[in-house]
C-alpha cells in the first residue's frame, strides 16, 4: 500500500492553476487577487467632515475652551457639494457628514458642541486642528497598493476596489471540476429506483465538497460504463476541467472496463493507499493537457473521504491557497475508537468544546461501515488515528480534522 502522504504528494505535484483572469469586483469574492491594485487616487479623495456640524478654523473656537463663543453661520454644504467655498476668519459653514470642507478650514465642530441656532452658532466646546475631518489620502495614498497580490478578496477588499474607482480585477479564477458516477445500479434522483437500484448519491454530494472547496462545478452525472459512451464523455470534460472525478467502478468487471477506457486517454494510477475508508482508488493524469483525474470508491462515505485527503486540497492549491489544507487541533476522546491495522483511519466524530476548560472534546458518532452516510452528515470533524494505532480509548488527545468551519 501506498501511504496517504506519499498519495498527497503525487496528487498535489499535479494540481494546475488556471491562468489569471479579470472579472468584475462583484464575482471576485473569495477569489485570489492575481495583482497589485494601485491606487490611482487618494482615499478620501478631498479634505471632508467626519460628523454633521460646522467647518470651522480651530483657531477660532479655541476660546470656546474658557467660555461659550458666538459665530455667525456663512451658509451650508451637504454631501455631494461640488462648489467650491472659501471660509472667512470668525465665520462657520454648516456641513454635513461626507461633506467637503471649504477652504481654509481645518476642523469641524460637531453640532453637540453647540446650540445649533442657524445663523448665530454658540459654540460650548472647542476643537484642536483636524478634529472630525477625514483628510485626503489618510486611509489610501494615490499610488499606493490598495489590495495586494495574493490576498483573498472578501467584502471589506471588494469595499477598497469600489472605493478606488477599480471595476474590475485580476484573479486566479476557481478551478473548473466535473464529477461524473459510474454504475449500472444507479439512478438520478428525479426517478424512483427499481430493484436492485439506489439513488445516484455520489454526484451530489461530491459536486457540494467541490464547490464548498471553491471550485466551478459540473456535476455530470450518471454514465454508462460502456467503452465509447464513457470515453467520449470523460475526453469531453477533460476539456473544460482542471479536475475530474469519477466515482465508483474501482472494482470488479466494471472497474476494470472503466480503467481500461481511461487509459486510452492517459496514465491512470490504480493502487491501494493506506487510508480507511476508501483504500482502493485511482489518479492520474489524462488528455493533452494531462488533467489530474481520480477514480473513487462508489460508497458514499468513501468516496466523501477520500475527497475530503485528497480532492480536496488539490483544489485548494490551484486557488493559489498556500496552505491547502483543514484546520487540525487536538482534542480529548469522549468514547473509545478502533481503527483498521496499517491503515490511517478518518473516523466520523462530532467536536465539542468544555466551557469550564475551553479545551476541545470530540465524541464519535455512528459505525465505521463506509456505507453509513447519515453518521458523516452528523459529524463536523474527522478523527485522525495513525496507521501504527488500531485502539483508543476514552480520555486520550487525538487529532481531529474541522470539517465544519463553525465547529
Amino acid at each position: 500500500m501506498r501511504s496517504v502522504d506519499e498519495q498527497l504528494a503525487r496528487v498535489l505535484a499535479a494540481a494546475v492553476r488556471p491562468s489569471p483572469v479579470r472579472v468584475a469586483i462583484s464575482e471576485a469574492q473569495g477569489l485570489l487577487c492575481a495583482e497589485d491594485v494601485v491606487a490611482e487616487r487618494a482615499l478620501p479623495g478631498f479634505d471632508q467632515a467626519a460628523v454633521d456640524g460646522y467647518a470651522a478654523r480651530s483657531v477660532d473656537v479655541q476660546q470656546a475652551a474658557e467660555e461659550p463663543i458666538t459665530m455667525p453661520v456663512v451658509g451650508e454644504i451637504v454631501a455631494g457639494s461640488r462648489q467650491p467655498r472659501r471660509l472667512q476668519p470668525g465665520q462657520l459653514v454648516r456641513v454635513n457628514t461626507g461633506a467637503p470642507l471649504p477652504t481654509l478650514a481645518d476642523a469641524v465642530v460637531p453640532l453637540d458642541y453647540t446650540d445649533e441656532h442657524p445663523a448665530k452658532v454658540t459654540v460650548n466646546r472647542s476643537v484642536p486642528s483636524a478634529a472630525f475631518v477625514r483628510r485626503e489620502g489618510e486611509d489610501v495614498q494615490t499610488g499606493d497598493v490598495a489590495v495586494r497580490r495574493g490576498a483573498v478578496i472578501g467584502a471589506a477588499q471588494v469595499g477598497l476596489l469600489a472605493a478606488v474607482g477599480r471595476n474590475k480585477v485580476l484573479v486566479h479564477p476557481r478551478p473548473r471540476v466535473s464529477i461524473i458516477s459510474v454504475g449500472e445500479e444507479l439512478v438520478d434522483i428525479d426517478r424512483p429506483p427499481g430493484g436492485g437500484q439506489v439513488y445516484d448519491v455520489n454526484t451530489y454530494a461530491l459536486a457540494a465538497a467541490a464547490r464548498d472547496a471553491g471550485a466551478e462545478v459540473t456535476r455530470v452525472g450518471i454514465v454508462s460504463a460502456e467503452t465509447r459512451r464513457l470515453h467520449e464523455v470523460v475526453e469531453g470534460r477533460l476539456l473544460l476541467s482542471e479536475v475530474v472525478v469519477i466515482v465508483g467502478g474501482v472494482g470488479g468487471t466494471v472497474g476494470k472496463d472503466v480503467r481500461a477506457t481511461l487509459a486510452e486517454l492517459g496514465d491512470i494510477d490504480m493502487t491501494r493507499v493506506a487510508v480507511h475508508p476508501g483504500s482502493t482508488q485511482g489518479f492520474g493524469r489524462l488528455g493533452p493537457d494531462r488533467v489530474p483525474t481520480f477514480l473513487l470508491p462508489g460508497n458514499p462515505v468513501s468516496a466523501l473521504v477520500v475527497f475530503e485527503v485528497l480532492v480536496r486540497p488539490l483544489i485548494r492549491a490551484a486557488l493559489g491557497k498556500s496552505n491547502p489544507y483543514r484546520r487540525v487541533i487536538n482534542a480529548e476522546l469522549l468514547s473509545p475508537v478502533s481503527s483498521t491495522k496499517g491503515r490511517r483511519g478518518y473516523l466520523r466524530g462530532q467536536l465539542l468544546r468544555d466551557r469550564g476548560s475551553e479545551q476541545y472534546l470530540v465524541q464519535p458518532v455512528g459505525a465505521g461501515g463506509s456505507h453509513l452516510l447519515a453518521s458523516l452528515a452528523e459529524a463536523n470533524c474527522l478523527i485522525v488515528v495513525d496507521e501504527d494505532v488500531t485502539e483508543l480509548t476514552a480520555g486520550e488527545e487525538v487529532q481531529v480534522s474541522f470539517l465544519a468551519q463553525r465547529a
